[in-house]
């Protein structure tokens, strides 16, 4: 049963690891937004008590 024997399938996790961390990250991070996100406005709004008309 070669699925007790873990040398070699220990090895492809490992290079499958090693893959994933290094090449995909830089691929991924290479990409840019199509539009650059705005800052939202910090300026506080007014709010108003509601009217209401049963009281």
């Amino acid at each position: 049963m070669p699925q007790l024997n873990p040398a070699p399938w220990f090895a492809i996790l490992l290079f499958s690891w090693a893959i994933f961390l290094t090449i995909i990250p830089t691929k991924v991070m290479g990409h840019i937004l199509p539009n650059e996100p705005t800052p939202v406005n910090t300026q506080m709004h007014k709010t108003e008590p509601w009217n209401w008309p049963w009281q």
